[in-house]
């Protein structure tokens, strides 16, 4: 089965597929709306085989639909039909947790995304929880993405936010019994040390989590336990 696979970003929509290792990138922002990014990508992916769609989508998804609209993206993403639009099978999930499902190496990992926000994930045994961990509370009644978002390192300096990352990749990883964290988005990029049990992440995993999201539990599993 061949996957055609969409990370849609504040800045770009990266077009993946089977075969292909690079991505094609289709600007967005606050003009995007989900018909023309459908109409942006069918144009770009003109010739090309897939039978499934698989989409990270930069926000809250229940049961495979968004939940809102994204704040840096245009308005219509809540109700679009995507299935119909692009004419295959869409899987639809939040995009940390599709880095997330890429990133996976088997047992218990919790995925965390250094970006604007906090992104986070949780796969156990090849099954799969998006997760909403950033507004947890978290130090003096404010919550984990204020101590670790963007804003925080602006705020606090790089050092600051540093030793707040690591406080809270232990927290997190000791409340949940992780075997081990991923840290991904494109602030990870900045540590220059990573905490104990904490791999580097990759923006590129979402080409990987894209494909996986099609297998059962039970051969995500099994990847894992090949470390693939």
């Amino acid at each position: 089965m061949k996957a055609l696979v969409l990370d849609i970003g504040g800045t770009h929509v990266k077009v993946y597929a089977t075969g292909r290792l690079e991505p094609v990138k289709i600007d967005s922002g606050r003009k995007m709306t989900p018909e023309k990014m459908v109409k942006d990508v069918l144009a770009v992916v003109g010739g090309w085989r897939y039978d499934v769609v698989s989409i990270g989508y930069p926000g809250p998804v229940m049961h495979g639909k968004p939940l809102h609209d994204p704040a840096n993206l245009g308005k219509g993403w809540v109700g679009f039909d995507f299935q119909k639009a692009f004419g295959r099978p869409v899987k639809i999930i939040n995009d940390a947790a599709m880095q997330a499902l890429g990133s996976y190496r088997g047992g218990r990992m919790l995925f965390l995304g250094l970006g604007t926000g906090l992104g986070s994930a949780m796969i156990v045994d090849g099954v799969l929880e998006p997760m909403e961990l950033a507004h947890l509370p978290y130090k003096r009644r404010k919550s984990f993405e204020d101590y670790v978002g963007v804003a925080a390192l602006k705020r606090l300096g790089e050092k600051k936010w540093v030793k707040n990352v690591f406080d809270v990749v232990a927290q997190l990883k000791n409340a949940l019994q992780a075997e081990y964290v991923v840290l991904g988005g494109g602030n990870s990029k900045r540590l220059t040390k990573l905490p104990p049990d904490t791999f580097q992440g990759a923006n590129e995993n979402a080409r990987e989590g894209g494909f996986r999201l099609w297998l059962s539990g039970a051969q995500r599993k099994a990847l894992g336990a090949a470390g693939d």
